[in-house]
């Protein structure tokens, strides 16, 4: 029989990465928060990869953190080894990647969350949500508790209908072992909410002592002095080792002898995977010439024995996985401990959701991660935090929190499912942002911690310190402009060997801080009256000088981009009576909405004239 159990202002259904992010930001808004996991032992669990970041996925974190969320934290106390991507490239498309604890780090969010005011959290598997006549959400749960909101977030991740599927053997699950979320789909699909199959994958693990690492190539972490929070006061420190290993010819033949029991090519399988991380079966399929492929053996922590192999997913039988990765050198005594598997699970279509990642047509009804149709944790942080952001926003009655493209990855993310949506699991890459050059991991902290502490994400102490660094920042600019390095034997040597050309005179430190050959360091012999400063400020300082036309031109692009962004388009216009708008646009306006007429010109099917004639619309009507 139901009970009545308790209200809130925000409930949070499901607490993998993107719930956390929710919850965290909620409660620490000031509303009463709730956060239901159907296990709490899956609370931050990575049933994927033991990692966090990665090329673009570090410059997510960095920007959670900067903006007060929790991820970054987390990593830095629970990494095992560091490394920083793409060194040999330049500064915009450098990503910090960290090899994680993954028990550790669970185990660390758990207790965040447990410690956090204003949050209660609560193992409970929600199985129907609905809209009082208050105005109120209502969320049952199995054991017929029932809880009411002003506002749910959705973080939902591949529990939602989740179903496993391994070779000719399909079941219902969530990942992990756990329990699915069955019947929450049904309630969902009351509510005209547009639901659709995606599916994604994780390989084996393997135990320790049946591989052979002496035929392996070692994969050490890197000496860097970045970590993931800009609070972390000490450097990371590696404690482990990965491998990088190969398949061949066998492992190939392996396969392709088997492709008839994989789900994905028997039509078991319904579900849209990712495009950028497909199976081991889906490569040797749509790489035919490829010889070998390349894939990399991690830890799972310290205090295992389980070993991961990351680029090897699969959906094959057991007995085919085994086979073939014993065709592989160092796994031909291989012990699997964990099959991998295919999972297929609910989730919607962001073109239902506002740029607050709040429902169209249900409001209090946010999503968030990979509900939403995106893949990672990263991508799941970052949706969760501005879901509970503006989840919190909403009870208090304020203006959601609306990040735009130009001002971080965590924007362009949003803004790419909410105006283009999706048609396989959605990742984020650098590529995706126009405006990488500015939205660099190093400077994530000067985009977005001014927003973090006016929201009430960041303390004074933090703000007061971020506030001291760019002031040694622009102090340090304007020494390096007015100190002037003159002409010696040694600084002339110094250049001709770095492949720049000598100097015929003097010049100021700037100048030469601005050729692409040289670096601070380079320089430091020659600089007598060089102050003690962190790292990070001479980092930001150098590379200010040596973008500057760059960073000039893309600063023009935003605020052309910024322009159209400020015209706000009401929620009520009807775009079908706007004269002069192609059909296909007034389709696609009307179905998503736009907050904004930049909004509207990145949507599919709206062309440049479309919006000639939005604008001329906004103008006669005064709206």
């Amino acid at each position: 029989m139901e009970y009545f159990a308790k209200e809130y202002d925000v409930a949070v259904i499901g607490a993998g990465h993107a719930g956390i992010e929710a919850a965290l930001a909620s409660a620490r808004l000031g509303v009463k928060t709730v956060v239901f996991a159907i296990n709490l032992d899956s609370i931050g669990n990575m049933p994927c990869n033991p990692s966090i970041g990665g090329t673009s996925k570090g410059h997510l974190v960095r920007e959670v953190d900067a903006l007060g969320g929790e991820m970054g934290k987390a990593a830095d106390k629970t990494q095992i080894q560091t490394r920083m991507l793409n060194r040999g490239k330049g500064p915009a498309v450098h990503s910090l990647r960290a090899q994680i604890d993954r028990r550790e780090y669970s185990k660390y969010m758990k207790h965040a969350l447990e410690l956090q005011e204003n949050l209660d959290v609560k193992q409970a598997e929600i199985v129907d949500i609905r809209k009082t006549g208050e105005g109120k959400w209502q969320l049952r749960t199995m054991l017929e508790a029932v809880y009411t909101a002003k506002c749910v977030v959705l973080a939902t991740g591949t529990f939602l209908g989740g179903k496993i599927y391994i070779g000719e053997v399909s079941f219902e699950s969530g990942p992990d072992g756990m329990f699915p979320a069955a019947k929450l789909s049904e309630s969902l699909k009351k509510l005209n909410i547009p639901l659709r199959r995606f599916k994604t994958g994780t390989p084996s693990r393997v135990n320790r002592r049946s591989v052979d690492f002496s035929v392996l190539e070692k994969q050490e972490g890197d000496e860097t002095d970045t970590a993931f929070s800009f609070e972390t006061k000490r450097p990371p420190e590696n404690k482990s080792f990965c491998y990088i290993a190969y398949t061949n010819d066998e492992t190939k033949k392996v396969i392709l002898e088997n492709l008839d029991r994989s789900p994905m090519y028997s039509g078991k399988i319904e579900g849209i995977g990712p495009r950028y991380c497909p199976s081991f079966e889906d490569k040797i399929v749509r790489f035919p010439e490829k010889q070998r492929h390349q894939f990399f053996i991690e830890p799972c922590g310290l205090d295992t024995e389980e070993l991961y192999l990351q680029g090897m997913s699969s959906s094959l039988p057991e007995e085919i996985q085994l086979k073939f990765l014993k065709t592989i050198k160092g796994l031909e005594k291989v012990e699997v401990m964990r099959t991998a598997y295919a999972i297929e699970y609910d989730c919607v279509d962001p073109l239902a959701l506002k740029p607050s990642l709040e429902f169209l047509d249900l409001e209090g009804l946010f999503g968030a991660g990979q509900f939403n149709g995106s893949s990672g944790y990263e991508e799941a942080a970052a949706q969760g935090l501005i879901a509970g952001i503006n989840a919190a926003l909403k009870v208090k009655g304020e203006e959601p929190f609306i990040l735009d493209r130009a001002s971080s990855y965590i924007g362009t993310l949003i803004d790419d499912l909410v105006t283009k949506g999706c048609m396989d699991p959605y990742r984020m890459m650098t590529s995706r942002s126009e405006y990488r050059l500015l939205l660099r991991q190093d400077n994530a902290d000067i985009r977005l911690t001014p927003y973090g502490y006016r929201l009430g994400l960041i303390s004074e102490e933090r703000y007061g310190a971020f506030l001291n660094k760019l002031k040694q920042i622009e102090e340090e600019k304007r020494r390096v402009t007015q100190t002037t390095v003159h002409i010696s034997g040694e600084l002339q040597n110094l250049l001709v060997s770095h492949g720049t050309s000598p100097l015929e005179k003097g010049v100021k430190l700037a100048e030469l801080l601005k050729r692409p050959q040289l670096s601070y360091a380079d320089l430091a012999p020659f600089d007598s009256e060089r102050p003690d400063l962190p790292p990070e400020v001479f980092e930001q300082v150098e590379i200010e000088l040596k973008y500057e036309g760059y960073i000039r031109r893309q600063q023009a692009q935003i605020n052309e981009m910024r322009r159209l962004e400020v015209k706000k388009l009401p929620d009520d216009i009807d775009y079908n009576s706007i004269e002069g708008l192609r059909l296909e646009a007034r389709e696609k306006l009307t179905k998503i909405r736009p907050h904004s007429v930049g909004q509207a010109s990145r949507i599919s099917g709206v062309s440049p004239s479309d919006i000639s004639v939005l604008l001329i619309y906004l103008n006669k009507t005064g709206k």
